[in-house]
């Protein structure tokens, strides 16, 4: 059986939605390129753009804390610096996040639309260059294996959107939890070649469903349950860059 790559995303704003992709171009040592460039304080956070270093992820606007965010959809335009949030198919603010003011038209929607769920003023963080937003210092790439996925539909009696696990990577082809074999190990893929680093252990974000932004089933608790542990996924770091694409198939090496 064939492991191959189902489907790619980048999540450009932290805790925001998914933007499908049908390729991308890997760099060595890189993270998944336009995924997590930007997070949203929930009042300070220290985060010091001069010397950035890894913040927990409850000092921003995530969907571990706050579920109200999966009812929103958006759009990041690289060229133009322009994020787009629509919210029941209707766009309610667009905005440069490369100026003062396009940056704090987005601070004053989610000013409105998260009152009672904040913590401090809402404030827009851009990742310096070489750091990125992700939730795990070593995170880099990110992988769910589809099979992994339908075990935990078979468990839980329910479908499961693979979107709520958040991942760069999905793929198909092997069996459920194979990929946690991938540690420490080599996988090509595509033009490069990635390198597993560790499972990715599941937080409150992966409980809420994102068509419909309820909490509908206790996912970290449902994997310490049934397997014992609440990983699902792991994380990967790019050994050597190349283009990915969907359909690429994967192999250890």
């Amino acid at each position: 059986m064939t492991a191959r790559i189902a489907a790619l995303y980048r999540y450009p704003v932290k805790g925001l939605s998914a933007e499908p992709l049908t390729e991308a171009s890997l760099t060595t040592g890189g993270h998944f390129p336009g995924d997590r460039l930007f997070a949203i304080e929930n009042g300070p956070s220290g985060f010091d753009p001069a010397a950035p270093e890894h913040q927990p992820k409850t000092k921003f606007l995530v969907l571990a804390r706050q579920a109200a965010l999966a009812k929103l959809k958006t759009l990041y335009d690289e060229a133009s610096g322009e994020l787009a949030i629509a919210i029941d198919g209707a766009e309610a603010v667009r905005a440069d996040l490369r100026t003062a003011e396009g940056r704090a038209a987005i601070e004053s929607f989610f000013q409105s639309f998260l009152t009672k769920e904040l913590a401090g003023v809402p404030k827009v963080l851009t990742a310096p260059l070489g750091f990125r937003f992700m939730d795990s210092r070593s995170g880099f790439t990110s992988i769910i294996n589809l099979a992994t996925v339908r075990a935990l539909q078979q468990v839980t009696g329910m479908e499961l959107d693979p979107i709520r696990f958040r991942a760069n990577i999905y793929i198909d082809g092997l069996p459920a939890f194979a990929e946690f074999d991938w540690i420490d190990k080599a996988v090509g893929v595509g033009g490069s070649l990635l390198r597993g680093i560790k499972r990715t252990e599941r937080c409150a974000a992966t409980t809420v469903n994102p068509k419909t932004a309820i909490r509908d089933v206790m996912i970290p608790a449902v994997l310490m349950r049934s397997y014992g542990h609440a990983d699902c996924g792991i994380y990967l770091g790019v050994t050597a860059g190349g283009r990915i694409a969907v359909g690429d198939a994967l192999t250890l090496q």
